[in-house]
């Protein structure tokens, strides 16, 4: 979804927002998404997500977590009112980098009695407009391992697209869901396999480095793409 479907999005939220007076559900997709490699049962867990602004004002974002016996679900939303609405045409210049929305979500505690991997799935489609949150598409991001104890990873898994940044030192990062700004990418440890990955969908996992590279004790480990 390019910052042109963006303005798209916002036009249809005035004709949502003015439907009529009362709280509107406007479903957004999942950009991009890290969540522990492990986690002990019967713990919830954080989820970073981020997802699509929208234009409105005072949006209420609640991220729609759900989960069963093979998967965890994050079906993101803004409650709205019939507030006045201002797209991003209307916007001052510095309000552009708002295109994407950093934030989080808590996944339900699963209790398996051996360890086990479930799913770890979201909307992620382009929206149209939309009055119902489960009307978006979903799809997996990758896997969680739920183990009774304590966790045997620090590790994070990471999915969703992503753009490339070369540095003036040729290090290379990778900056989730057209995120801007500085300190917002994260050092990718296998450079030489990026091509063709800038605005495509990744998946890969977050993790310690034994030693610093480009001044970064953390990196990106690139797994696969779509």
């Amino acid at each position: 979804m390019r910052p042109a479907m963006f303005v798209m999005l916002c036009i249809v939220s005035i004709a949502a927002c003015k439907a009529n007076s009362s709280d509107t559900v406007q479903p957004v997709t999942v950009q991009w998404m890290e969540w522990p490699a492990e986690v002990s049962a019967g713990q919830p867990f954080r989820t970073r997500l981020i997802v699509w602004g929208i234009c409105a004002v005072n949006p209420r974002f609640q991220a729609g977590p759900s989960a069963d016996e093979s998967a965890v679900t994050f079906e993101p939303y803004f409650l709205i009112t019939d507030d006045p609405v201002y797209c991003l045409a209307e916007q001052p210049v510095e309000r552009l980098v708002a295109i994407s929305i950093d934030t989080a979500g808590i996944a339900p505690a699963l209790s398996p009695d051996i360890p086990r991997a479930y799913e770890m799935r979201a909307s992620a489609s382009v929206y149209v407009g939309t009055a119902r949150a489960s009307a978006l598409p979903v799809r997996t991001f990758g896997s969680v391992i739920v183990r009774p104890g304590e966790p045997s990873s620090t590790n994070h898994n990471a999915a969703g697209y992503v753009s490339v940044g070369i540095d003036t030192l040729g290090c290379v990062r990778v900056l989730p869901g057209w995120t801007y700004g500085p300190d917002r990418g994260i050092v990718i440890d296998n450079a030489d396999d990026t091509v063709g990955i800038a605005g495509a969908f990744v998946r890969g996992y977050i993790y310690d480095l034994t030693v610093p590279k480009c001044g970064e004790t953390r990196a990106f480990h690139l797994v696969a793409r779509n």
